[in-house]
This record gives C-alpha cells, structure tokens and sequence, in this order.
C-alpha cells in the first residue's frame, strides 16, 4: 500500500523515522491520523520503546531468592523480611533539567516518587546521582536542579538521603539528573499495574490535565541543539502539595479491594498509562473518552490530552461498580477524580471524543511494535595510555592531600545535601555524607541501606570495567554500614547511539554490568536507560551507568558508620594496593591528565573482601568502616577523620618495593576499606582475614587532631576541613 510521506519537520517533531512511519503504515494499512500519530510517536520514542537497548538490556540478571519483581513494571520489589518488600527505582530526566533546571529535577522526583506509589508502596526515602560542567561555569544548572531536588522532596515529606555529584567538562551542556526512589510495602499488597477484568473502569486522579509536557519522551529521545530552549514547554510543572494528597490517598486505597491496579501517569501521558497497563494483559484493551478528562485549560484537543505530560496524575484501574467508593477516597484527600473509560478486550486502544471516534490503535503495535533497531558497534580509537615512569615523583602528600580534598569531585557535599530534608519520616539512622545511608524500618530491627555510584571517568577509560567498578564500588558502600547488598536499579546515561563508537560503549558497559552482577549474585530488577546526551554532534557525555543498590541489616542498632569513633582504636586497610592511578583523581589533579586503564578488578577477590567485613562487622569487631574509592587511601583515610572529629598517626608509607608511593596514598585499587578496631578485638580480626585470605595492612592508630605519616608529613585536620569544605556549597 502505498501512502505519502510525511515531510520530515514533521516526523522529527513526534520522533519518528521514515522508516518507522512506513512500518507503522504497513501494519495499520492505513495512514494514521494526527491524533494516532502522536500517540505512535511518544510510544515509539526512544525514551519509552527502548529500540536500540532493549537487546542488549536482556542480558542483564534480573532474578534472585529475594526478588518479588523485576524489570517490566513501574519499579522492581524485593522481599525483605518480616512481611516487607522494598521497592525501588531509578530514572532520568535530564533533558527537562538541560533546559529548565529547577522544574526538571522536580518533576524527575515527582515521577520516579509515582513509581513507587503505583507499585503500592510508601516511599521512604530519594537518592540521586548528579553530573554537571565545571564550576562556576555550571552554577545556574546546580543551583537550580539540587533547589528543585530539595524543594518537592522537602515539601512532600520523603527525605533525600544518599546521592553523588560529579564535574567534568563533558556534562557541560548535558547535565544528568537522575533520581532514585525507595519505598515499602507489606509483601502481600505489592500491586502490578494490569487492565485486568473486561468492563472494568479507567479512573483519573490527580492534577487536571494541561499542555505542560507534550511531546516530552519525544524531546527525550532526540539530541539537544540550538533550538532546543524552544522546547520549554515539554518540560513539565510540578505539584508537591497536590502529589503528597495523591500519594496519602493511593495509600488508602490499600483499604479496600476495589482497586485492581495503579498505573503513573509519566512520559506519555495518558497515552503510555493505557497501553502499558492493557499490554500487560494478554488480549486486553481500552475505551477512553478525552471528552471526561478535566482539564485546566480551553481549547485543548484530544491530541492534546493524550500525549500531556502534566505531573500528580495516575490511572486507577477499579472494579466495575464500585467506583463511587474509591472515588469517595480520593474525595477525601479534596482530589479530582473522573472516570474516562474502560477495559475491553478487544486489543485495541480506542479513544473517543464525546460520540466522535479520533484514534484507534492496537495495543500491541503501541507497546511492542517499534522496531528494534539493530546497530553496529565499533571501538573508538584507544584511550591515552599513561606511562607512571613519565610522572614527576610525589614530593609533598600532605600539600597533595589538601588540592585533593579541594577538589569538586572530592569535597564535601554537606553544601549540596544539607539543603535537603533527610530526617523527615524519623527513620534515617546513617544520614547523608557517609557511604550508604541506612533507615530503619519502624516495627522492626530490620534497616535498609542505600546508595547511587559511578565513575564515569573510568566508564570513558573502559566502559566494561568501568561498569564492572561501579557495581563493586556501589556494593562495597553498601557493606561499609554492616549490610548485605540485595539487589540494583540501574540508570544507563549515554550519548547518541547512532554513532558506533558510542553504541559499542553501551554493548560494553552492559556486558560488563551483566559479569559484576553475577559474580557478586545481584540481581537487577529495574532501571532507565537515557541516550542522546550530547548537543548538535558535540560535547558527547561520558558513558554513566549509574548504580541504585539496596542491602539489608538483620539489626539496625549494628550499623556501622565512616568516621573514626574511639581515640586508642588501630586503624586499619582491608584489602590490598597496586599501581592503580589510570583515570584517579589524583592524576588529573595534580598531572593534568584523563588517562591510562582504570583500576584492575577481581571480583572473586571482591566478593572474599565483602564476606570479611560482613563477618567483623557482624561479630561486633568493626567500630567504623569506609570504602576507599576517588582519592585513593589518603583521602578516604582523611574523611574517616573528618567525618569523627579524630585523627591518626601512623609509621611511614614504605616507598620500597612493587607499590609507588602516590599510587600507595592515592591509587584507586578497588577491594578497600579503612577500618577501625578497639584493641581487644585485632587477634579476632587478624584470624578472619586469614580465613577469606585477604590482605589487612595495620596503617595506625586513631587519636589527636591531625594526620600525621611519620617522616613524610603532618596535617592538621582544620587544615584539611578548610579545604574540604570550602569547594562545592
């Protein structure tokens, strides 16, 4: 059949390809309306289909004793313990941040918050994972994205409570905001958005529905240009107020038996709501009148309607006959609520207008008729290789140390999250600024720790390693409170796969996230993947495979924290060290230079490092614990005392044999912990370490105010928290 192209303005406006529109034409036999072409278009989208990853994306382990579910729903849930389920996602939302930076970090916690809703859930507790240009430069888009964290977290009561922040040159006109959300639910009433049940009514709650947002997964799926701050009104407003009476309401629905699924309203609207939730269900389909929809603006069409973006709305899919009483809840909480159709069974999304039909396409061909796009990966040329014979010798550590601590992507984020209500909820036991933060969960002794991470810098060096690195780093945050990792969401950021070079990094970054998360037994059970980061063909980002874990504490009151507790305690490096400088933040600080491989990993080795401190932390040996990852040895020994208010004296660092000294103080060797130890408790811990067969190094003892490697240098811990806290406010 043959049909006229659409010009290509116009395809690229719902983010269609030639290609694409012909495939749509050829399964429909028929040419869609407008109305039906926007809905293909933002279903289509990269950002919703998922075309050029979804391959890849089934590599990744997603199952485990724990994992009630995994990839497919609106967050993954795994079972905890006790009756609970944690549950749990991370996504992006960093085009909206690009060009509005305050209401795109908002409404990217908003969302990600309606995810964990819609699984019926109560949200606990956001994390995020930031990178921006370097400062000052990137000031506005910092200041705006972290007020806009702070302000809808802050005002609808869930602490942010964990997150990072990274500067490099290459997130300069991309800035990623990606947000994390944790929330609880007795297992029982974990909900799955189905449209089950023919006849079954499709519920409306929330914000009235306006124009903010259309066309915002299209605008999400394309790379930023000139042009693109015309794209303002794809990016939505939010509602904190309004989504804190959502979020109390859907939790009362847990009430009644009414309801048979909750489904967010996010990237596509009402269009990917309907769908996703019918495409669940085999056979199933949709009746919807736009004609019921409130709105809060005249003139708005049912293409409008379908493909707004406006935040604090979900779909409440209830049994027939019993709307009224849901309705009745949400009434309660003084929401908007209508009744905008129904299931049917007949496969197809249909939507009418009053009497008018205006759209009607099969369900199928909107959530799983995109073609897969099959690209091909090519290697870029080699990194900078890094001589470490070519680099001048170390000569002063303690002034080393200083610049380090200075710097933007070492120094304290106290500025940052202290702007951030991360008490609100009264469950926060290890608070921001450590490695992981641990909430507690009220009725039991049971605690949860969380944490976001990942080096993008190595990721660029080696995307296969450094995607390995990331999920071993974010695993050893976990263990450095005493918890067992349990399971990950991943948010894979990326520049534009078009180009092989950039395709093969996303192959590589995955393959490597599938090796470390099966090795270390930890299953993936949701995530974002987020491309086209980089303007007009340049300033492509980094690979950033971000890491969302969870882990879990039998006993909260045995949490361990990073800072040095007890003056008299040996302090103590888990783990042993190499020649690692490739990629550090010593080199680049101090040598000027991005290069070299990162870090070597053994997971094996790894794994026997976890199981070590677990052990000692379990059996009470631990009085603190923090894992050594940017920065190396020394800095991650400085912010132990920082963190506690107490210093350390130690014997010199042995400049002799096969380890330099500033790979010694400033390597980045994976595997590491610094730890401290009450006296009483070094022969217990000495045979355990002999037990997993790893390397425990004894670097000193904790007490006075300074730093001090005998021979080699002495730093005063106000010297050093000058420099710490001076950089990022």
């Amino acid at each position: 059949m043959k049909v006229e192209q659409l010009d290509e303005r116009r395809l690229r406006e719902v983010a269609l390809t030639p290609d694409e529109y012909s495939a749509i034409v050829d399964q429909l036999k028929r040419a869609p309306n407008e109305v039906e072409l926007g809905m293909l278009g933002v279903l289509w989208s990269e950002h919703c289909s998922y075309k050029s990853s979804k391959a890849l994306l089934r590599r990744l382990p997603s199952s485990g004793a724990s994992v009630l579910q995994g990839p497919g729903e609106n967050a993954g849930a795994v079972n905890i313990g006790e009756g609970w389920a944690a549950v749990f996602k991370i996504e992006s939302h960093n085009h909206p941040s690009a060009i509005e930076p305050y209401q795109g970090a908002a409404t990217g916690v908003g969302g990600i918050i309606r995810d964990v809703i819609a699984m019926g859930a109560r949200p606990i507790a956001l994390l995020d994972s930031l990178r921006f240009g370097p400062l000052p430069a990137s000031r506005h888009h910092v200041d705006g994205v972290v007020a806009g964290i702070g302000g809808y977290g802050n005002c609808i009561g869930i602490p942010t409570v964990a997150g990072e922040i990274y500067f490099e040159d290459c997130y300069a006109q991309n800035p990623l905001v990606n947000a994390m959300c944790v929330g609880l639910v007795p297992v029982h009433r974990l909900m799955r958005a189905r449209a089950e049940g023919t006849g079954n009514s499709l519920l409306l709650v929330g914000a009235d529905t306006g124009r903010d947002g259309i066309h915002g997964a299209s605008f999400a799926s394309v790379e930023l240009d000139e042009n693109s701050s015309q794209r303002r009104p794809a990016v939505q407003v939010g509602n904190p107020f309004l989504e804190k009476c959502l979020l109390e309401a859907c939790m009362d629905l847990a009430h009644t038996d009414a309801v048979v699924a909750i489904q967010d309203l996010g990237a596509a609207g009402l269009t990917s709501s309907v769908a996703e939730c019918a495409g669940r269900v085999r056979g199933a389909g949709a009746r919807i009148d736009v004609s019921l929809v409130p709105r809060r603006e005249k003139g708005m069409t049912p293409y409008h309607v379908m493909l707004s973006e406006s935040q604090e709305r979900m779909l409440v899919v209830v049994q027939r006959g019993r709307e009224a009483e849901v309705e009745s809840i949400f009434q309660a909480w003084d929401l908007t609520s209508a009744v905008i159709g129904e299931v049917t069974d007949d496969g197809c999304l249909t939507v009418v207008d009053g009497g008018r039909e205006v759209a009607q396409l099969p369900v199928a061909l909107l959530t799983d008729g995109a073609p897969l796009r099959r690209l091909v990966g090519v290697a870029p040329a080699q990194r900078p290789a890094l001589d470490l014979d070519e680099l001048a010798p170390l000569v002063d550590p303690g002034a080393a140390l200083l610049r380090l601590l200075a710097s933007p992507n070492l120094s304290s984020r106290r500025g940052i999250f202290r702007r951030y209500d991360h008490m609100v909820g009264d469950s926060t036991v290890v608070p921001p600024g450590g490695d992981a933060a641990v909430l507690r969960i009220k009725g039991t002794r049971l605690g949860l720790a969380m944490t976001t991470d990942c080096n993008s810098r190595y990721c660029h060096l080696d995307p296969n390693l450094g995607a390995q690195l990331a999920v071993a780093e974010a695993a050893r945050n976990i263990v450095a409170t005493g918890a067992q990792p349990l399971a990950v969401t991943d948010c894979l950021n990326f520049a534009n796969p078009d180009r092989p070079e950039v395709y093969w990094e996303l192959e590589e970054t995955i393959a490597g996230l599938a090796q470390a998360c099966r090795v270390l037994e930890l299953p993936i059970v949701s995530g974002n993947v987020s491309l086209y980061n980089e303007s007009s063909g340049e300033s492509a980002i980094y690979p950033t495979p971000v890491i969302g874990m969870i882990g879990l504490l039998e006993d909260y009151g045995r949490r361990l924290e990073a800072g040095l507790r007890s003056e008299g305690d040996f302090v103590l490096l888990v783990g042993s060290s190499h020649n690692d400088l490739g990629g550090s933040e010593y080199l680049k600080v101090e040598h000027g230079r991005i290069a070299g491989r990162p870090p070597a990993l053994d997971l094996t080795r790894e794994r026997a490092v976890h199981k070590l401190m677990l052990a000692a932390a379990g059996g009470g040996l631990l009085r603190s614990a923090h894992d050594c990852s940017d920065g190396g040895m020394l800095v991650a020994l400085a912010e132990c005392c920082l963190l506690g208010g107490i210093g350390v004296r130690c014997p010199p660092v042995q400049s002799e044999g096969p380890v330099r000294t500033d790979a010694a103080f400033f390597g980045e060797s994976p595997s590491r912990f610094i730890v401290s130890v009450p006296s009483r408790a070094m022969p217990e811990m000495q045979t355990l370490a002999r037990r997993h067969h790893v390397e425990v190094t004894m670097l000193g003892l904790a007490g006075g105010d300074v730093i001090e490697f005998e021979g080699q240098f002495r730093v005063s811990l106000a010297e050093m928290r000058q420099a710490w806290e001076g950089t990022v406010t």
